[in-house]
């Protein structure tokens, strides 16, 4: 239990990829149905396919070498100088920027999504620097060792009856559920996440991430 006595999640994300945006929506409506505490952590894109470039295809690989770096980079800048607290609102400025809004991972959002928190313009600058790439890769290495390689973007981790936790990659939804459907997959995902020996469950995407 966290110190208020809710159940904590813990949440990896890169704020760069709106599948992850989606899921993380969904989380803070399971925070209002549910007793839970989402706890925020970063990981990285293009950590995790660094190894295995040759096998994407060439648009996949611009992106990962132009914009999707820097996102990531101001975020763990940002907690590393701020503190942890941070981390959710500026997951929310961002991605609202990014994604809601249409923006995309341009500078002048990044910008802009400080302002809106309060934080120093200053930590943009950040993009472009591996000043803080080693607690980056510490926090992303934290997430993906919970769950294989074989994922993506997010990874949630609870406890499980043991104690020991269970983490998971997803759900990948869209658009994010409220109120009582939020509660019902939340229920769900941890029931079949809790049964040793499982392990996927999954059906072709149909529709883009629905922004709402």
């Amino acid at each position: 239990m966290s110190q208020n006595g809710r159940t904590p999640v813990d949440f990896w994300f890169d704020p760069l990829c709106p599948w992850a945006w989606m899921t993380s929506r969904w989380m803070l409506e399971v925070e209002k149905v549910r007793d839970v505490e989402v706890r925020w952590h970063v990981m990285s894109l293009a950590v995790l396919n660094e190894d295995k470039l040759d096998e994407l295809p060439e648009t996949y690989r611009e992106m990962l070498a132009t914009k999707a770096w820097g996102p990531v980079r101001v975020v763990t800048a940002a907690q590393q100088e701020h503190g942890d607290e941070v981390l959710g609102k500026l997951y929310t400025a961002l991605g609202t920027r990014f994604h809601n809004e249409g923006q995309g991972p341009v500078r002048d959002a990044v910008v802009a999504a400080l302002e809106d928190i309060g934080l120093p313009v200053s930590l943009a600058d950040y993009a472009d620097k591996d000043t803080y790439d080693a607690q980056l890769r510490a926090s992303h290495k934290e997430g993906i060792e919970k769950v294989g390689q074989e994922v993506g973007t997010p990874v949630i981790a609870v406890p499980g009856a043991d104690g020991e936790q269970i983490a998971f990659f997803g759900p990948v939804v869209t658009p994010a559920p409220k109120g009582e459907d939020a509660a019902k997959l939340w229920d769900g995902t941890l029931l079949v996440a809790s049964i040793p020996g499982f392990y996927e469950i999954k059906r072709t995407r149909t529709q883009g991430p629905i922004f709402d």
